[in-house]
């Protein structure tokens, strides 16, 4: 019995020091559970105030991504807020005043802000910085389909609405059909994409210069009683705008169900909607950003179908502007190739 005692008494000892360690371990572990979010905090305390990200009219694609990738922020620890804005342009001026710290914007809209070109002229923003290309922002010029227009050389002599004046798309307007060679050949008016797709309708202007995802609803809307086409833009296009430095267009097939009236697939261009940040911004902070980001395509897919094309495999994909530290150290660690010219600007 005593024998069974002391047995007893060692197994009583042995299960304490057990369970101490277990004790021990279960704060240690909670420190090591604990690391991700410590890390989300320390990234977010490098940056004491509320990211504001610009987006655009609560209409579009811009607002509801925006919107949605701000809450994702927000659950990773990151403070931050999306507003409407005036989409790329004033996106663009907001980051460049401070007033925002990140946004999404037209790529070549952000190459225009970085280098003072057209609506920048003279006044470039030089803290834009890229982190991630989301979607295709599909370049259509739109016609009836019963039109005799086939190609862009065709639209001489014709009445083309080219957007709104000091606009992206008469910007993209008029560099396309410049490499076309038909800009001085067409008559030019300036009109939105609403009152563009109700000119064609009627008749009073032959084309419409159209910059945006694709199926437009302002097209799709029109088409139901008065089909449209699309005008194919050939490869010597895109080659001439490639080398007179326009980069940040791309190849893009619109398919032949986009739109009422289109009997085939159509070669055309897109520039790219991109997510830009201050170069303000910490590393470390921006780093998490594009990790929030690419960690949950899923749930801003569920916002809006244009979220489909956001992927690691296309995130530089017609990037315009310089990356910021924080993302190139993300896709360093991905494994994915950076070019030179997209790389931070060194000191």
């Amino acid at each position: 019995m005593r024998k069974l005692a002391t047995l007893a008494l060692v197994a009583v000892l042995f299960l304490s020091v057990i369970m101490a360690g277990c004790i021990g371990g279960t704060s240690t572990s909670t420190g090591t559970s604990s690391a991700s979010p410590t890390q989300t905090s320390s990234a977010q305390t490098t940056y004491s105030g509320t990211i504001t990200i610009y987006t655009g009219g609560t209409s579009g694609v811009y607002y509801p991504l925006g919107s949605k990738y701000a809450e994702l922020l927000n659950k990773a620890g990151i403070k931050a807020k999306a507003v409407t804005s005036g989409a790329s342009v004033s996106n663009a001026k907001a980051i460049g005043d401070g007033n925002a710290q990140a946004a999404i914007m037209q790529n070549d809209v952000a190459y225009y802000a970085y280098n003072g070109l057209y609506m920048f002229q003279g006044d470039p923003i030089k803290n834009l910085r890229g982190v991630a290309a989301l979607y295709p922002e599909t370049v259509q010029f739109v016609v009836r389909a019963s039109s005799d227009i086939k190609s862009l050389q065709d639209l001489a002599g014709k009445k083309v609405a080219i957007g709104a004046p000091g606009s992206g798309t008469a910007v993209a307007a008029e560099q396309i059909l410049k490499a076309a060679g038909v800009w001085d050949k067409i008559q030019r008016v300036n009109q939105d994409f609403s009152q563009a797709a109700q000119a064609l309708k009627l008749g009073q202007i032959d084309a419409a210069v159209i910059v945006s995802g694709a199926p437009t609803p302002a097209i799709t809307q029109i088409a139901v009683t008065t089909p449209v086409r699309v005008i194919p833009i050939s490869d010597d296009v895109l080659n001439k705008l490639k080398s007179e430095g326009y980069i940040f267009y791309v190849r893009q097939v619109l398919p032949k169900d986009t739109y009422k009236g289109m009997t085939e697939d159509t070669p055309t261009l897109a520039v790219k909607a991109i997510l830009v940040v201050s170069a303000s911004l910490p590393d470390d902070v921006v780093y998490e950003m594009t990790k929030v980001l690419f960690d949950n395509v899923d749930a801003l897919r569920a916002v809006h179908q244009k979220a489909r094309y956001i992927s690691l495999n296309t995130a530089l994909d017609g990037m315009s502007i310089p990356l910021h530290p924080g993302a190139y150290k993300y896709y360093e660690e991905k494994g994915i190739t950076v070019p030179d010219k997209i790389k931070p600007p060194s000191g």
